[in-house]
């Protein structure tokens, strides 16, 4: 496995809600990521642009990494990654327009699935007002 944080970055803010809410746990990426992203890596995730300010909005980890041709996501890939679409053809006009180009039946998508990393409360010791010496 490699070293260090990655990033899954989404731009639009559209999908910060729904990922704080765990309503979006997998994203499809057009191309073969598998050699960015594997099972068990720890990453960020994040809402932003390229080359601009980004919020991280929580760690998490890779549950999956699954490379497959457009025409074999199931609907719960599909579902996973868009909680609002539930069919192939909703998919493949979002990802072209992401992408700026047209995408293909046997185009390889990359499904990455993800878990939120639940860090506990820190523990408060006292009120959290200054102490006082007497």
């Amino acid at each position: 496995m490699r070293g260090g944080i990655y990033v899954l970055n989404f731009y639009s803010a559209v999908f910060a809600d729904q990922l704080k809410r765990g309503r979006k746990t997998a994203t499809i990426r057009l191309g073969d990521k598998s050699a960015k992203y594997e099972r068990g890596q720890l990453i960020w995730i994040t809402i932003g642009f390229r080359h601009s300010p980004r919020e991280k909005l929580f760690a998490a980890v890779i549950d999956d990494v699954e490379v497959k041709p457009l025409t074999e996501l199931s609907r719960r890939d599909i579902e996973h990654d868009n909680p609002e679409f539930r069919r192939l053809d909703e998919t493949r006009r979002f990802l072209e327009q992401i992408y700026s180009r047209p995408v293909d039946d046997d185009d390889l998508v990359t499904v990455v699935r993800f878990s939120q990393i639940v860090e506990p409360p820190r523990a408060h010791l006292g009120n959290g007002e200054t102490p006082h010496h007497n």
